[in-house]
Formats: structure tokens, sequence, C-alpha cells
């Protein structure tokens, strides 16, 4: 059984899951390999852990490092420099890329062929505060019809308003990729409203850097809360960029929340696993409030529906 602590299994964890228990990836890493992971993710942490001894645990443990989320070097904030690489602002994009660059170097230290690229939102303060009344609407009436309807419209509102930051977007990921041509880079969408990486947008910014190897990263349960707001549908974005997949954030979503352990919301796992590429790197990420028994079922539960 794989719920027996220290089997090893074929997926990544991410560093995410820990919050502030650990402090010291090699801290991590041991606790990783201890659950049978060999295999993690640098993820993102209210205060960003200190790398000092990884090398050393890497030799002893084997784990390797299979992706890195832009914003894992820094203190977590609302504004996270990784985020603004479509911002309007030059400084704020300067100071993005040289973000972006930190974390492909880092990558590249630690063997590691993906960094991935999230939460950007749009730069429009009345949209952002609408898309906050709106979506607080949708949570507690999900299935009003009008109401999802009025989400579909305004992320297509959202969508046209973004047409320049998108392109600042384009013009930052191609000088990261030709820059580190060994390094992937994907992009991830999110669930608010104004993020600039909706189903549209993925498309587009994906073909126009179809070219140069830019990858895209799934996440389970933010997609399916993007779903139940009444946009896109799971199975449709599986179905367009699956062919793009380089890997998947496996993690549960119901009521308004992500980040819960696989088999414990409402997101279809074998939907997912219909749709993914065999090789896409499978990640759990879920909420450091959930500890290592609950970690241990939902891989038992990934495993069972035949990831």
């Amino acid at each position: 059984m794989l719920t027996q602590p220290g089997i090893p299994n074929h997926y990544s964890l991410s560093t995410s899951c820990y919050g502030a228990r650990l402090r010291t990836i090699e801290d991590q890493a041991f606790a990783s390999v201890a659950m049978g992971f060999r295999r993690i993710e640098l993820g993102i942490l209210d205060a960003p852990v200190k790398l000092n001894g990884f090398e050393d645990s890497r030799r002893e443990t084997g784990i390797t490092v299979t992706s890195v989320i832009v914003g894992c070097l820094d203190p977590r904030s609302e504004t996270m420099s990784g985020s603004k690489l479509g911002s309007l602002s030059e400084n704020n994009r300067e100071c993005a890329l040289n973000s972006l660059r930190r974390h492909a170097k880092l990558a590249q230290r630690y063997g590691c062929q993906v960094v991935v690229v999230r939460g950007c939102e749009l730069e429009d303060k009345p949209l952002r505060e609408e898309a906050e009344k709106l979506q607080a609407k949708l949570l507690k009436d999900p299935a009003d019809e009008t109401l999802r309807a009025n989400a579909r419209e305004f992320v297509h509102r959202v969508h046209k308003k973004s047409h320049r930051q998108l392109e600042h977007i384009c013009r930052s990921l191609f000088g990261l990729v030709t820059e580190f041509p060994e390094t992937r880079i994907a992009i991830e969408g999110g669930s608010s409203l104004v993020d600039l990486f909706n189903f549209e947008s993925v498309g587009l910014v994906l073909a126009d850097l179809a070219k140069h190897g830019l990858g895209y990263w799934h996440d389970t349960g933010h997609i399916h809360l993007r779903e139940r707001l009444g946009l896109e549908a799971q199975g449709k974005w599986l179905d367009s960029y699956a062919n793009r997949m380089l890997g998947v954030h496996l993690q549960d979503a119901a009521d308004g929340h992500s980040e819960m352990p696989p088999g414990s919301g409402e997101v279809d796992f074998k939907l997912v696993k219909d749709f993914l590429p065999a090789n896409a790197e499978r990640v759990l990420e879920i909420n450091s409030r959930h500890g290592r028994a609950e970690i241990l079922a939902a891989v038992q539960f990934l495993a069972d529906k035949g990831f």
C-alpha cells in the first residue's frame, strides 16, 4: 500500500505543502523521501526556505527537483515580482524578468527542466474590484445562471482589456526562452476572474511562442473553480492544451476552496487522467493545513485512479 510511509511513488511533492513547518530545503527533502517521494517541486511559501545543505541531502536521498514555481525565492506577497511580466510599468516588467532569471538559474543549478509562471492579473483597479464582488456573489450562489453568464461576459471584457499586457507577457517570455533555451517555461492559469491566463489567452500565448517551446501547466483545482463560476470546463482545457502540457498540479476543490487533497472534493480525476500525457509531471500541491496522513491518502487515491 502506498499509504505506508517510505514506499516510493511516482509523484512529485510541492514544498508549499510544508508551510512553515519545515524551514530548510534539506528538512523538506528528507521529509519527502520519508513519505515515499523521490521528486519535489520548489513551491511558494510565505517565507522562502533556506537552500543551504540541499546539495548534501540530494546526494544522500537521491531526490530530484522536477519544477520550480516563479516566486519560490521571494516572500509571498500580493504583487510578487514574477507575476508582473505583463505589467504596464516598464520598471515592474524588468523586476519580473530579473526574478524569472533568478528562478531559471536556480532550476539549472539543480538540473530542473521546468519553470512555471502563474499569478498574472489584469492591472485595472475598477475591473479588479468588480471581479471581487462578482466572485463573492457566485460563491454564495454558484448555480445562478444569470451570475454565471455575467462571469463569462466579464472574462470576455478582461480579455479585451488585457491585450497590451498579453503582448508584454509574450515579449518577456520570448526573451527568457531564448536566454535559457535548455529550460522549459510553462504558463499556468489561476482561479481569479482577472487572471490574464484565462482560457482564450492561454491559447494565444501558446500559439505565439509555439516555435520556442513554451509549455502549459494544468491546475486541477483552480480550473475546477473556474468551471464552477460558469467558465470553460476542465475537459475543454485538457482537450485544448494537453498536447502542450508539461505537468499538472494535482489538487481537489469544492465550495470555492482549492489545494484540497485529491479525493476530498469535486474534481473528476478520471477525466484528468484520460487526458494526461504520459510524460507530464504529476505534482501534489496541497495546502499546508493538511498533514502527512492526508498526503499519503491522496497518493493512494491517485494511484487507484490509474495515475
